[in-house]
């Protein structure tokens, strides 16, 4: 099948501008909106609490996820008693060397 390119779309083509203006409003200075708006306390809350939902993890995921969390915790665990362990240890090493001293 043709495909008709080259015709111009009369449907939506240029129009002219409607430039009449009303009686009232040629050349009347008119007062600028100082007026200010007021945001409801209820709507503004009411935005920020909005959390975006996000998508369910499946089960696998979660657990791979929980036993990475409790792999690290463990880990930090096991280097705070190690670094307890080595002060403990200079402590006594210092103490003994000062009994021979």
């Amino acid at each position: 099948m043709a495909k008709n390119r080259c015709k111009k779309n009369k449907k939506y083509g240029p129009t002219s501008m409607d430039i009449t203006t009303p009686d009232a409003l040629e050349d009347v200075p008119q007062a600028m909106d100082t007026s200010e708006t007021v945001v409801d306390d209820e709507t503004h809350n009411d935005s920020i609490r909005k959390v975006k939902k996000r998508v369910q993890m499946k089960r696998k995921q979660k657990v791979r996820k929980m036993k990475a969390i409790a792999r690290a915790v463990a880990k930090t665990e096991r280097k705070a008693t190690k670094i307890l362990n080595k002060e403990s240890k200079k402590l006594r090493t210092q103490s003994a060397k000062k009994l021979y001293d």
